[in-house]
């Protein structure tokens, strides 16, 4: 729905009121919340604010690095994740590595390139569970 909007890199001190009255500029909000540690009480440094429409969502994401707190944040859709990092349909997507059909050692179909978040060792995992894909595409 777009209403839902991550906000990132925030200072400790940072409350959940101090978020909701920074971000109700751009619209109403049904909810903000800053993240904490269950044992601790302690901030994790990022929160989530639910706006009623997305249009207001979308405005406030419009500046991805407002300040709050006196602190330089981010901001952006929480239901987009991180950018760039979404497979094209009918691709396997585990965590920031995509698994593309035919990508395979073996595959009569193309190479493709290797994602930009290539770890050395992790290929090792992703044949061992290109079985478990291979089943579930059957």
């Amino acid at each position: 729905t777009y209403t839902k909007v991550f906000v990132g890199a925030l200072a400790w001190e940072t409350k959940s009121e101090t978020l909701r009255r920074h971000l109700e500029q751009f619209g109403e909000i049904l909810e903000a919340v800053v993240i904490a540690d269950k044992k601790t009480g302690r901030s994790k440094g990022y929160g989530f604010v639910t706006f009623r429409d997305p249009e207001s969502a979308r405005r406030a994401c419009s500046d991805p690095s407002p300040v709050i707190d006196g602190r330089r944040a981010n901001c952006n859709f929480a239901s987009l994740g991180r950018l760039g990092t979404f497979p094209s349909v009918g691709d396997l997507y585990i965590g920031a590595v995509s698994i593309l059909r035919g990508s395979y050692v073996g595959s009569a179909a193309p190479q493709q390139s290797v994602p930009f978040s290539y770890r050395e060792g992790l290929p090792y995992l992703l044949y061992s569970l290109f079985w478990l894909w291979s089943i579930a595409s059957v």
